[in-house]
């Protein structure tokens, strides 16, 4: 049985999340300007353009983000709304009271600097753990505190839109953004090319890592992402995870808004993860309690939304229906076949 969250505090859940995407806009984006909506690829994708030139004559475009119903709501109240950080603060007291997950203060210290520097405007994506603490909010369920902890934080972006969003925008190297907040943050050398990093380390051994998905065959080194100022090391699975992210909200200060996995793939992810680790048995068990808490509360609120996921990745062919399939093999078997139930 999944412990849902009253009605109200889901409900002021998703305020705080609409309210943090307005004031984001308000705090990049001056008023003395005009959003354009552009198509590339065939998709559309809003870009922010000032009323006046910059010191080097140029208006120069910024990235706002892909066009979708939801930002255009926000650009329309671009002009009306203001910073409320205050009322957003008694918003994230009263979720916190309620016993929902939050960042440890050296997590939501380096969250609430990334966030500032636009990392999360530019479409990277928050995964692993801490990304977890969010699905409390967006699913409107309790999740148990032993799964929420962890000692590192996870970055992901697709090369290619770091590589495209680069062309107008750019945020501070990520090292420099992280050391604003501890100035001990130190590149870690990346295992099988001294010349580069994927991974930080700060003081007590907090480590930030980024990460790309790898789509073909495993490569050997770090993939550049122009847009964050890092480089992400390539995983397998991992476009799966990060694609069609969403944004979300976590409690530290006002609020953070984030970009997030959807619930769905990173249950289903976790399972995969699970059984391709080297690692210790206790981080396996971790990814399978992680999917198995979610299954639970996608297959009772969100049906649908999983089903769809699930035959997506059955359909990616017979490596990804061995792991996911696996996977369900190592949790509560109710679950499990309630899952493969779906296709």
């Amino acid at each position: 049985m999944v412990d849902r969250l009253p009605l109200p505090l889901q409900t002021v859940f998703a305020e705080l999340v609409d309210r943090l995407a307005i004031d984001e806009l308000d705090e990049a984006f001056p008023f003395a300007g005009s959003f354009v909506r552009r198509t590339v690829k065939g998709r559309g994708y809003w870009y922010f353009v000032p009323s006046r030139a910059g010191a080097d004559g140029k208006r120069a475009q910024r990235y706002v983000g892909p066009d979708s119903v939801e930002l255009r709501q926000r650009i329309d109240q671009h002009r009306l709304a203001k910073g409320a950080w205050r009322e957003r603060r008694q918003m994230v007291v009263a979720l916190e009271r309620a016993g929902l997950p939050t960042p440890d203060q050296r997590t939501g210290e380096i969250l609430t600097a990334l966030a500032a520097a636009g990392v999360f405007r530019l479409r990277t994506c928050l995964v692993g753990s801490v990304a977890f603490q969010c699905y409390a909010g967006i699913l409107g369920i309790r999740l148990p505190g032993a799964l929420l902890r962890t000692g590192d934080l996870d970055l992901a972006q697709f090369h290619d839109v770091s590589v495209a969003i680069a062309e107008d925008e750019r945020t501070q190297p990520l090292i420099e953004v992280l050391r604003t907040v501890d100035p001990t943050f130190r590149e870690v050398p990346y295992a099988f090319d001294g010349r580069r990093t994927t991974a930080y380390a700060g003081e007590g051994g907090y480590r930030v890592e980024v990460l790309v998905p790898s789509r073909g065959a495993e490569r050997d080194g770090p993939q550049h992402l122009p847009a964050i100022g890092a480089m992400g090391q390539p995983l397998r699975f991992l476009d799966f995870l990060i694609f069609d992210a969403i944004p979300s909200a976590l409690l530290h200060e006002g609020g953070i808004l984030v970009q997030v996995p959807r619930p769905e793939r990173y249950a289903l992810h976790k399972l995969i993860v699970s059984r391709r680790r080297r690692e210790g048995a206790a981080k396996i068990d971790k990814d399978l309690a992680q999917a198995e808490t979610l299954l639970r509360a996608l297959l009772e609120r969100r049906r649908a939304d999983l089903r769809d996921v699930w035959i997506e990745l059955q359909r990616r062919g017979p490596r990804w229906r061995e792991l996911s399939r696996d996977g369900l093999q190592q949790i509560d078997p109710q679950v499990g076949e309630r899952v493969l139930a779906l296709a």
